[in-house]
């Protein structure tokens, strides 16, 4: 079993060489608070690269920031996010750099529980996702390597195809 240094140095590089791959060098690396924030900047210092992070609404007090971190109108930016549901905080973060002039270029995530909602959230806003796991593949893996047990399969398999109505 993986430390959690080994765990985090294996994210960090991972994404680092998603983001490169993917979009190229960025002018900024962005994460959505607040569960991004740490990995995305570990992406950031690997890549060499400033890091900023968007909060889901501007603070309510002080300068009422929704994003904090220097960047400049038109520089290019990957977004960082940790987990992808519906997607909605995450494209709200997308939206927020947008109306400041910042260029998205796309997103990486870590885990997406892949539901239909978010796919189509994000086609509709035209963002671009990438996401190192999925629900699916953490399931097949729980599976094949028997972490979990065929009546505990059919129950997360049941989950996963309906979780509001799910009890």
């Amino acid at each position: 079993m993986l430390s959690y240094p080994e765990i985090r140095n294996f994210v960090r590089e991972e994404m680092a060489k998603q983001v490169e791959r993917l979009y190229g060098k960025p002018d900024v690396i962005a994460g959505v608070a607040t569960g991004a924030i740490g990995i995305g900047i570990l992406v950031a210092e690997a890549l060499g690269l400033p890091f900023i992070y968007v909060r889901p609404e501007p603070k309510s007090h002080g300068r009422q920031n929704q994003i904090e971190g220097y960047f400049e109108p038109g520089q290019t930016v990957v977004v960082i996010e940790d987990l992808i549901s519906t997607g909605k905080s995450s494209l709200n973060a997308v939206r927020a750099l947008k109306d400041q002039d910042a260029k998205v270029k796309g997103m990486i995530a870590i885990f997406t529980y892949g539901f239909p909602v978010a796919s189509a959230n994000f086609e509709a806003e035209e963002v671009e996702l990438h996401t190192l796991s999925d629900y699916e593949h953490l399931i097949e893996q729980a599976s094949e390597t028997h972490y979990i047990k065929e009546s505990q399969l059919k129950t997360l398999l049941e989950w996963r195809s309906n979780p509001q109505e799910w009890k």
